[in-house]
């Protein structure tokens, strides 16, 4: 192999800046749609107000860190109920499977963060300094005071959208009303004012600057998808065996009069100059595409004006695409095998949750053997062993009883605590919150077990009559 073999070139190709040109068209109300709904939810949720009764936050969406309670709603959940984020996870990445395995990048095109407030950054870059030809103009003569002006404007809008998504986001930890008024006034605790600044900062630069640069380079789901499609999946597809020969109205017209293959496509980089990442998607399906439709918008409206028929860009399938090549009759299958799998992980692990969240009891308990001693030798010749029993009331305030089964002649005391007549202790639970105590279990030299024994000890409510146990074990003197 000779040294010319080789081809020097930078590594990095240097970026060339997307200038997006508006576009009318049932794509892109979708995307306007969602954009205002996401966003909206986004920036108005913390306001929304939810009665949980007295002595509860009221703030219908809520992660109250301090108290560790997530609140949604008529929904609480507690620490230990970690597994419920696990389903959502898993739903997560269904769902995501899901669009994938139907209509390719759906994510990506409609609803990804980064594609949504990237939309509405550059609808107030066009709102400012004007559509497309109106922005490169603009940076050619940088330095007018007209341009400057616009810039300056630009930012400070970006940096004023920037800091508000950085603001709604803590509003989520605390009472949103409460904390505006402290951040407004300055007495919000420091890492408030500093997780606004972190997420204005990012959210500027990633939406104002990178933009297309996250999709194509940071983001890792653009490769993954690619692994989880199929030929089934819909994708924004340019039709090649309708649009070339590619050439003008006018010359289309005469090779079509004279008998001669024309395509419907005129070259007139519409749905290049509409892309917000800047991809031709005449040359199919590429790692920058975001496939969000805009393309198919623009190239459906200049087929309106040349009175051609729309969908030269379309959603369409590799199957379909060598149909037509072989003259065939389009075929879709939505349903297959890998989407209905997909939707059955979710409606499986969806209904494990509504079942468990329909179920959740509204008491638990925990116990801790005590290790340093592991038991206490008595002087009458008796076995003590220490708990520490840790009582959640997810409930109203109320009263626990405390007993402890398999392990006869045992008697049972808790510190602090009077015992009931009935020799069980009973210990007082505020509503919503936990209590731990320290259980003592004893048990005297004739009821003395040989070996180590399991037990149950229960909370039992003296007023519902519900319980809630947890199993640990007695050690006797000799273990």
């Amino acid at each position: 192999m000779t040294d010319d073999t080789f081809i020097e070139g930078p590594l990095y190709e240097k970026r060339r800046k997307v200038y997006p040109q508006s576009v009318h068209g049932p794509f892109r109300r979708i995307k306007w749609a969602i954009l205002c709904i996401t966003l909206g939810t986004y920036y108005l949720l913390p306001f929304v107000r939810w009665n949980r009764g007295p002595g509860l936050p009221d703030q219908a969406v809520l992660i109250d860190l301090p108290h560790r309670r997530f609140y949604f709603f008529f929904i609480e959940l507690w620490p230990q109920e970690v597994y419920y984020f696990t389903g959502l996870l898993i739903i997560a990445a269904m769902t995501l499977f899901l669009m994938n395995a139907v209509a390719g990048r759906l994510w990506c095109g409609y609803m990804c963060p980064q594609t949504v407030w990237t939309d509405l950054f550059y609808a107030v870059e066009r709102w400012v300094e004007g559509d497309r030809r109106e922005r490169m103009q603009g940076d050619k003569r940088y330095w007018t005071f007209d341009h400057i002006r616009k810039v300056a404007l630009k930012h400070f809008l970006w940096i004023m959208i920037a800091w508000w998504t950085g603001g709604a986001w803590v509003l989520y930890f605390a009472d949103a009303p409460t904390l505006v008024k402290d951040l407004a006034t300055f007495q919000a605790p420091i890492v408030a004012y500093l997780w606004i600044g972190i997420l204005t900062a990012t959210t500027y630069l990633f939406a104002g600057h990178a933009r297309e640069q996250v999709c194509i380079y940071m983001c890792p789901w653009p490769r993954i998808q690619a692994a989880l499609t199929d030929e089934w999946a819909l994708n924004v597809t340019y039709r090649r065996d309708r649009g070339e020969p590619r050439m003008s109205v006018k010359k289309a017209e005469a090779a079509r009069a004279h008998g001669d293959p024309a395509g419907d496509c005129v070259d007139c980089h519409q749905c290049i100059n509409v892309c917000p990442t800047g991809v031709d998607i005449r040359h199919g399906i590429q790692l920058g595409c975001i496939q969000c439709g805009l393309c198919i918008d623009a190239c459906d409206n200049v087929m309106r004006e040349i009175g051609r028929p729309a969908g030269l860009i379309g959603y369409d399938t590799d199957i379909n695409m060598q149909r037509r090549r072989d003259g065939k009759a389009p075929v879709y299958r939505l349903i297959r095998a890998r989407t209905l799998i997909y939707a059955a992980a979710i409606a499986v692990v969806g209904s494990i949750m509504l079942y468990a969240l329909a179920t959740r009891a509204t008491m638990d308990v925990n116990v801790l053997h005590e290790r340093n001693p592991l038991f206490v030798q008595l002087s009458d010749g008796g076995v003590r062993n220490d708990y520490t029993v840790r009582i959640l009331n997810k409930g109203a305030a109320r009263s626990f009883a405390l007993q402890v089964s398999g392990l006869p002649g045992a008697t049972i005391r808790v510190a602090g605590v009077e015992a009931a007549s009935d020799g069980k202790p009973v210990v007082e639970v505020g509503q919503d919150q936990t209590r731990e105590v320290r259980l003592s279990v004893q048990v005297d030299p004739a009821h003395l077990p040989q070996a180590s024994r399991d037990i149950d000890i229960a909370i039992i409510d003296t007023t519902g009559g519900g319980h809630a146990s947890a199993r640990d074990h007695f050690v006797p003197a000799d273990q």
